[in-house]
């Protein structure tokens, strides 16, 4: 079994409180407040990996992403990232047609996608060197923020992508399994393809889940913001999640964009 320790949920309402949002612009949104909130996320996740806990991150908006993968590749930079999703959250400030960070975080920490994350207020972070230590330890290596190699992710589920967001693709040659792959190969031959990729070429390295809700069909899954019908069904939803555990190469997951208000 699992001894399960719930820690306490971060205090975003006293860092937005807190933060100046003066020089942000319309081509990342609330880039201030969201940059500050994911900062605290990273800091956290980095000491539950430190203290030898599997990170399981529960959101929010997948600008969550940000400061969880953030986190996760400082800690363990081989990490493998399997991103079930409707969308490819792959835009930059100069390629997202709304600014909205929730579409961003893979343009902002893969390796390759051009963006300067020291030009984004509140996300400079990204591009300063820190403490290794969680909490920045006396004595702790200086380090940046490691960038997510183009071949050290895979998509599942993919149905609603942006043109930016296609051509990223193509170029930096992102292994992408759309909802028309599932259907012509099978949720299982899919999944095994992706975790194929991920492994082969390094059977232990770790793996990071992100699993956004809209991956699976609005029929099964209704309570999000950003639904797209043509997706998962409720089984081959379970199926992804239960191969990427049964692989045990599984080391930190999170699940976003889930809203009951909806």
């Amino acid at each position: 079994g699992w001894r399960v320790k719930d820690a306490p949920d971060l205090d975003f309402e006293s860092l937005a409180a807190s933060t100046t949002t003066d020089n942000d612009s319309h081509s990342a949104r609330h880039s201030s407040i969201v940059g500050a909130g994911c900062r605290a996320l990273s800091e956290s996740v980095r000491t539950e990996i430190e203290s030898g806990h599997f990170p399981l991150i529960l959101g929010g908006d997948h600008s969550i992403a940000i400061g969880s993968l953030a986190g996760i590749l400082t800690s363990r930079p081989n990490t493998g990232v399997l991103w079930v999703d409707a969308h490819a959250d792959l835009n930059t400030p100069d390629t997202s047609p709304s600014g909205n960070l929730h579409g961003m975080p893979l343009g902002l920490l893969v390796e390759g996608t051009g963006v300067d994350c020291g030009s984004i207020p509140g996300l400079e972070w990204l591009a300063e060197a820190a403490p290794s230590g969680a909490e920045g330890e006396p004595g702790s290596e200086v380090v940046r923020v490691p960038r997510l190699d183009p071949s050290s992710l895979v998509y599942v589920g993919l149905r609603d992508v942006d043109a930016g967001e296609r051509d990223m693709i193509r170029r930096l040659g992102i292994k992408a399994f759309t909802m028309h792959d599932v259907d012509r190969y099978g949720i299982g031959a899919v999944t095994e393809m992706a975790l194929s990729h991920l492994l082969d070429s390094d059977p232990t390295r770790p793996l990071h889940v992100s699993y956004d809700i809209d991956a699976v069909d609005p029929q099964h899954a209704p309570a999000t913001g950003t639904v797209v019908r043509g997706g998962l069904t409720y089984r081959e939803a379970h199926y992804v999640a239960e191969e990427a555990a049964r692989c045990g190469n599984l080391a930190s997951a999170e699940m976003v964009e889930l809203n009951p208000t909806l």
